[in-house]
């Protein structure tokens, strides 16, 4: 199986290389290598690669800065997709495209289904439901929410930075949706391509939390591994005294249920990778 990541220097990309079977024949690429922007330029690599599946971890995720450049986020979260959509259907290969919880409003009653009804309120959220309708049914669409691994860009390691730096720190507590360890995502990725599922699939972590949950949780268990030196008092605060270029959604639970039936495998509670990613990040220095 000759498999083409893209967004391999991401938090994901690089869980999806580690993660891989060894029977997956690898090429990774990042920004440097091809800008997913430049229509000319993805279809050239995508024709000299001629990969049977395309993995795409690769996506514009600058949220707020989407607000005012959704002509590149659309470029890069929709286009892009349509052309290795587009490719793959000529050459029978396939697509596994990565979505996210800002596609749906944040008003649901429950944790959000697959084939629930999407309404982004971000440019960031549209341009990636733009991406989805691309996909094929012969494709499949892997929907998560909260990413987080250790040496990447998330909001774990930027509160370790702030527990560092801070007595106190204001954390919003009326988002709510479940933290997901990257490696735990890519690991669920791959099995769905062994299954050879078609179709939309959410994963996320078992249990739910507000950020302020979570970095309650990431200061504990830092502290108790040793990587911050004292326990920083975290205020819970309210949205509206946060505010932000972009509209979150208030409520990012993803149903996983029918991923879990497909592979037969039980959920894995937030906290506990959280701690394996702390040891990750401690093993770092």
């Amino acid at each position: 199986m000759r498999a083409l990541i893209t967004g391999a220097g991401g938090q994901l990309g690089r869980a999806l290389l580690a993660t891989a079977p060894a029977s997956a024949d690898l090429t990774a690429i990042g920004h440097a290598d091809v800008d997913l922007a430049d229509n000319a330029m993805l279809r050239a690599r995508l024709a000299v690669e001629a990969p049977d599946i395309i993995l795409n971890a690769a996506a514009y995720t600058a949220v707020d800065q989407a607000e005012g450049d959704e002509e590149t986020a659309r470029a890069i979260n929709a286009d892009a997709v349509a052309i290795m959509a587009r490719t793959q259907a000529e050459t029978g290969g396939r697509l596994v495209h990565i979505s996210t919880d800002f596609v749906f409003d944040g008003r649901a009653p429950r944790a959000y289904r697959p084939d629930d009804e999407r309404a982004p309120l971000s440019a960031y959220g549209r341009s990636k439901a733009e991406g989805e309708d691309h996909c094929r049914p012969a494709d499949l669409l892997v929907r998560t929410a909260w990413v987080y691994a250790a040496g990447g860009r998330n909001f774990v390691r930027t509160m370790l930075r702030l527990m560092h730096e801070r007595g106190e720190i204001a954390v919003v507590a009326d988002q709510i949706g479940a933290p997901t360890w990257a490696t735990g995502l890519a690991r669920t990725i791959w099995a769905l391509v062994d299954s050879s599922a078609t179709g939309t699939y959410h994963h996320s972590d078992a249990g739910t939390a507000s950020w302020y949950d979570f970095a309650v949780a990431i200061a504990e268990e830092a502290h108790a591994r040793g990587l911050i030196e004292r326990m920083p008092k975290i205020r819970p605060i309210a949205t509206a005294e946060y505010p932000t270029l972009a509209t979150r959604p208030a409520f990012s639970l993803l149903d996983s249920s029918a991923t879990r039936a497909e592979l037969g495998d039980e959920y894995v509670h937030w906290r506990t990778h959280l701690r394996v990613m702390l040891e990750e990040e401690k093993a770092l220095g």
